[in-house]
């Protein structure tokens, strides 16, 4: 805990057999009280791992539903488990997990209700290995992105957040894709709320284990990724869409 919150870390899995022992041996035990993974229907042994690691709540999908709907299963089991502080991160060892405390805190001292795990603040992300398209493909879309939404965030597209519960039991995410674009609607609707984000710069740890959508994948996100932003845009000039509807 930190200032008497309760710290959940969600990891959203899928075949992390070879990263999720080293990102969870990084997680600062010592604040964190409870950690949950979801398994996406992994057809290797990221539950059997999970399980070995004393990973006390595992939620396992019966069929590949989806990384939207991993997260939507983390978020409710957290929800269950009265937590005051979220942290999602991707087990597949891009992040750094000892920068949970950092996050944390600028969430149990009230300074931000959410705070990103940045890849792109300092100069880390290409010397971390992260593919050279991919880097341009994410300031392009954050470019566009922040001129849409009238933000000023480094990126929209890291795997490692942090947020306040109640922020979170807010927000209608159960209605938000299963897919990639789950991740941007989310913060979408975190915007439309007038929810100031925070950033903290984090070291990019690309290796030849870390998992990675594949290039057609990619394109489908970053469509999506517009879509979503022009949404938020025409939202703000009065037409109406299901994604900010009840918030």
């Amino acid at each position: 805990m930190l200032n008497s919150k309760k710290i959940v870390v969600v990891l959203p899995a899928y075949n992390a057999e070879k990263t999720l022992e080293k990102t969870f041996k990084e997680i600062p035990h010592d604040i964190v009280d409870e950690i949950i993974l979801t398994d996406d229907y992994s057809s290797d042994q990221t539950v059997n791992i999970a399980k070995k690691l004393g990973v006390k709540h595992i939620i396992e999908h019966h069929k590949n539903l989806g990384y939207g709907a991993n997260q939507k299963s983390c978020y409710t089991k957290a929800s269950e488990l009265d937590a005051d502080i979220i942290i999602m991160l991707h087990p597949d060892y891009q992040y750094d997990p000892k920068l949970i405390l950092a996050m944390c805190s600028l969430i149990a001292n009230g300074v931000y209700k959410a705070v990103l795990g940045s890849r792109i603040l300092g100069k880390g992300a290409l010397k971390g290995g992260m593919p050279i398209y991919k880097y341009i493909s994410n300031r392009f879309l954050t470019a566009i992105q922040n001129i849409l939404m009238n933000q000023k965030l480094s990126e929209y597209h890291t795997g490692f957040r942090c947020f306040d519960a109640q922020l979170i039991k807010t927000i209608p995410y159960n209605s938000n894709s299963d897919d990639f674009i789950f991740d941007n609607q989310l913060l979408a609707q975190i915007c439309y709320k007038k929810v100031t984000i925070g950033e903290i710069s984090c070291p990019t740890k690309y290796e030849k284990d870390s998992s990675s959508i594949n290039f057609s994948r990619s394109v489908k996100y970053g469509l999506g990724v517009l879509l979503v932003s022009s949404q938020y845009f025409l939202q703000q000039l009065g037409f109406k869409f299901k994604l900010f509807k009840n918030i």
